[in-house]
């Protein structure tokens, strides 16, 4: 918690200091105009321009991978306003301009009008609290509704766009209209502002700056642009650079959120992949022990249950050491070899079953992989032993071509089709090998043993 309010404060801080230097060089733009950086320069104003849509067509794209995963409101409406941002700007100010003419006034305002209502978009997602379940729906009603409203500005400004009065570049005072529509986007990226820094403030998301920062670009280029007047798409001003500016920011805020998420979520699945372990390995081994004890406390044949205890026991022993080994290990196969070894020499203890075991040098397994790998032998050789009847069999981890491959053969009883579709334990060795990228084949049948196979990714 502390943490958070001491990151809040810098942010808080930074802002003050931001709001301070941009609306000085604001103020001294407006106080002196001849200081204003305002340049007639159409191939630049149409660099600028494909930048910015660049830009936001990979904010967009990145939102909307977020939103496909998290399924947050918040990432659909970001998606949603810099779709259409990117959109208008591409159709209205670029591609009518790409034949060396000046934009018409239609085009003009279709793009204003699109820029105030990806503005207002940007600034809702702000205040999107709830997730939804039907991303795939939402991102595809999003592609069409983006396109359609795009069409629709372009319907509205060839429907009224006569009547609105012109920007040419001899105009030193811009259309009062504009400038109400410019201030309208100013307030839409205010409200940005405040609702992202209250979002930053109440969870501490490092998304929520991001966006608060760029927003507050957002801010400052549409107040250069109500101050300083919008003369034609010919020329470049400060406003123009300000808003390149933010998309740069954004596009770093986005994707550190993604990068994040994906650390998040890898966290999570360890997590859940350490537990199920020990629910499917060690747990199983104690509650073997503290069966075998209570039996010695009803008053069991200690011959015969103190064996069992102390086998039970040693074989809680070995899960917990390979799950130390293999949960811990960062790379290479040596603590995941001698586990497996120590797992079939108590195995074949008893010399009910023969296993030879063949692991070749080169082949290295992902901590992850190794743990995997560890379960599907541990599943085909207790198959082998327990159901199959089998006297021997081979374990073998090696290469083929550039394929890993992991085999367990048994010359057990086998098994027919039905039993094989049925069976539990083999739909927990598909599962497994699947969450480690690989192939899992088996091939059996009744009398001439077991033979399956995992192949792993280069």
């Amino acid at each position: 918690m502390r943490n958070e309010e001491n990151a809040y404060q810098s942010w808080l801080w930074g802002e003050v200091l931001l709001f301070g230097l941009l609306g000085a060089a604001l103020a001294l733009f407006v106080a002196y105009p001849h200081l204003r950086p305002t340049f007639e320069l159409p191939q630049v104003r149409l660099v600028l321009d494909t930048m910015v849509a660049l830009a936001a067509v990979l904010v967009a794209v990145l939102a909307g991978v977020r939103f496909s995963v998290d399924g947050r409101r918040l990432d659909l409406l970001l998606c949603a306003g810099f779709s259409l941002a990117a959109g208008s700007t591409f159709c209205f100010g670029i591609a009518p301009v790409l034949g060396g003419q000046l934009l018409h006034r239609r085009e003009q305002w279709a793009w204003i009008w699109g820029g105030v209502l990806a503005s207002a978009l940007i600034a809702a997602a702000a205040f999107a609290r709830k997730r939804t379940a039907t991303r795939r729906k939402e991102l595809i009603e999003l592609l069409v509704l983006v396109p359609a409203f795009v069409l629709l500005l372009w319907i509205l400004a060839h429907s009224f766009g006569d009547a609105l009065p012109a920007l040419r570049a001899s105009d030193h005072v811009q259309p009062r209209l504009l400038t109400a529509m410019v201030a309208a986007r100013a307030l839409a990226s205010l409200i940005a502002v405040v609702g992202f820094g209250l979002r930053f403030r109440a969870r501490g998301n490092d998304l929520d700056r991001w966006l608060a920062l760029g927003a507050t670009l957002f801010l400052f280029g549409d107040l250069n642009y109500v101050f300083t007047p919008l003369v034609s798409n010919s020329f470049v001003s400060t406003g123009d650079f300000l808003r390149l500016l933010a998309y740069a920011v954004l596009l770093v805020g986005v994707w550190r959120a993604i990068r994040f998420a994906e650390f998040g979520r890898a966290v999570a699945e360890e997590r859940a992949r350490v537990a199920r372990e020990i629910h499917d390995g060690l747990a199983q081994y104690l509650f073997a022990v503290s069966t075998h004890a209570t039996m010695l406390q009803n008053g069991a044949d200690p011959a015969t249950a103190l064996p069992q205890l102390k086998q039970a026991a040693a074989a809680a022993q070995q899960e917990a050491r390979f799950a130390v080994l293999a949960l811990s290990s960062a790379s290479g196969t040596a603590p995941f070899d001698a586990a497996l070894r120590r797992y079939v020499d108590f195995l074949t203890a008893d010399g009910l079953l023969e296993v030879d075991l063949e692991i070749d040098d080169n082949v290295q397994l992902a901590p992850d992989e190794q743990i995997e790998v560890f379960r599907i032998v541990q599943e085909g050789l207790a198959n082998a032993r327990k159901h199959a009847g089998a006297r021997h069999a081979e374990v073998r981890i090696s290469l083929r071509g550039d394929e890993r491959v992991v085999s367990v053969i048994d010359d057990g009883s086998g098994f027919d089709d039905e039993t094989i579709s049925a069976g539990q334990g083999l739909r927990n060795m598909k599962a497994r090998s699947a969450s480690i990228g690989g192939g899992f084949r088996l091939r059996s049948e009744p009398g001439r043993g077991t033979a399956l196979e995992v192949v792993l990714r280069a």
